[in-house]
């Protein structure tokens, strides 16, 4: 598991830590690992033309000696000093000693092998200031590395106010920070490298599956499983309009570990043709037969309402996506109040914010800036409706009103096709039906999901929806495999 600590949170930790140690000896640590990164980014260390951009404070302290670090290898080693009056003074003294200068030719940054960008910490916020901003415009000829978050990113959000550093390799010590896992703080950080400083720390607030993780929790049968004991998904999806979805949906849903999937809607036809595996009916999940979760929503049109409130009148979890998430904003809370199985809700940041309108009866916010702060507005759902929440898009988090939230790192621009909802829908789906909890389902899934589109999408083509239903099986195994 990837965990990652708000900036309260390591501040704390690295003051206890600091009580009990030498002056100075975290920092030193800190610019070693940097410095160690940055020597394996270099082609060689000697002549290689290094610039420092060294804020105030420890940030560009780090840097500094890191740079020194370098300068003492033969790297010819500048620093630019955004903030002369407040630099780390024994840090820019370190980098002298070691052969390295000061500059304020900003062509070094176009002409530096690596930039190191000290600029601003952890406890920065808004975009770069005035003095800094034009390096984010200028073309460089090397790697930018950033010292523990990229300079303008927000790191306990991930929100970028203004304009911001866009960093190649990203070296954060002691712990990740949230920032640089969700976008769009994400998008600037590039490849993260961690580097442990020795922080003792609670329990993160903010986590990321990997596959260990992922292997542990997918269901597997034993000697004594048949295909109820495995569970059931329901699905009530598709309409006149939308019969695909259907389609995807159950796809979705076969691929998920359930151990037989029904489908309830207007499209059993098709659907039966299609997956012959499949038990369907013409009505709606009243009259369905037993299910351990349905999924209701995704193509669902004028019957998504109806069969919305079928699926919460039953005693077992309901995913809600797509139309029925419409009708839900309608509804508000008051639709989930009292029910003792959990609900999941599957929203866009187009539905997010007809949720939240339904929260208050405001105008909804826009779509825009709900992307932008992804992880407050998960909690914010999850909190309002009672319920788990999947925010998709380019960075998926879960929220379920607890203090943790999970967000997944795996996925492709070739996701954001048609159908590619449906699809996550019925496999996150039958992975509640195959009793996982709601969190551990809906971030399985996107992580499956994430890891599909890749494997889809590998030869750098667009991919259709069933594509990456049919990558799942794929994905499955790499998992199971990588995982040992």
């Amino acid at each position: 598991m990837r965990h990652a600590h708000t900036v309260e949170q390591v501040r704390a930790a690295e003051a206890e830590l600091m009580a009990r140690l030498p002056a100075g000896t975290l920092m030193q640590r800190a610019a070693t690992g940097l410095a160690v990164t940055c020597a394996g980014l270099l082609p060689r260390v000697y002549g290689s033309r290094v610039l420092v951009l060294a804020g105030s404070g420890d940030n560009g302290g780090d840097a500094l000696y890191a740079g020194a670090r370098l300068a003492r290898r033969g790297a010819r080693v500048r620093a630019v000093l955004l903030s002369p009056q407040r630099v780390h003074a024994h840090a820019l003294a370190a980098l002298r000693a070691a052969g390295g200068g000061v500059t304020q030719d900003r062509t070094e940054f176009e002409r530096a092998d690596l930039v190191l960008d000290g600029i601003v910490g952890i406890g920065g916020r808004g975009g770069l200031r005035p003095e800094a901003q034009p390096y984010a415009g200028m073309a460089r000829r090397g790697p930018v590395v950033a010292v523990d978050v990229p300079s303008g990113v927000d790191a306990d959000t991930g929100e970028v106010a203004g304009v911001a550093l866009r960093a190649d390799v990203t070296v954060c010590f002691g712990t990740h920070k949230p920032g640089l896992l969700v976008d769009p703080g994400a998008s600037y950080a590039g490849v993260v490298r961690l580097v442990e400083i020795g922080l003792t720390l609670p329990r993160a607030p903010v986590t990321a599956l990997q596959h260990a993780d992922l292997a542990a929790l997918l269901p597997h049968p034993g000697a004594e499983s048949d295909k109820y004991r495995r569970g059931v998904v329901g699905i009530a999806a598709g309409s006149a309009r939308y019969p695909g979805a259907a389609l995807l949906a159950v796809a979705g849903a076969l691929r998920g570990g359930a151990g037989a999937v029904r489908y309830a809607g207007t499209a059993a036809e098709e659907v039966v043709r299609r997956f012959p595996e499949a038990l369907v009916t013409g009505g709606g999940p009243a009259g369905a037969g037993r299910v351990q979760a349905w999924v209701v929503g995704p193509g669902g049109g004028h019957g998504a309402g109806e069969a919305l409130a079928q699926a919460l009148a039953t005693g077992v979890p309901v995913l809600v996506d797509a139309d029925a998430l419409t009708e839900l904003a309608g509804l508000g809370p008051a639709a989930l109040a009292g029910r003792t199985a959990p609900v999941l809700l599957t929203p866009h940041t187009g539905e997010a914010a007809r949720l939240l309108a339904g929260l208050d009866g405001g105008a909804p916010p826009s779509a825009e800036s709900l992307g932008a702060a992804r992880l407050a507005t998960a909690r914010r759902l999850a909190a309002g409706y009672g319920a788990t929440v999947l925010l998709k898009g380019s960075t998926t988090v879960v929220a379920d009103g607890s203090a943790a939230v999970r967000v997944n790192p795996t996925g492709t621009p070739w996701l954001a096709t048609a159908g590619s909802g449906d699809v996550l829908s019925g496999l996150a789906g039958s992975l509640l039906a195959s009793g996982l909890s709601p969190l551990d389902a809906a971030s399985g899934a996107a992580y499956l999901h994430g890891l599909a589109g890749r494997r889809a999408a590998r030869d750098g083509a667009p991919v259709t929806a069933m594509e990456v239903a049919g990558a799942l099986r794929g994905a499955w195994r790499a998992v199971r495999r990588d995982a040992g």
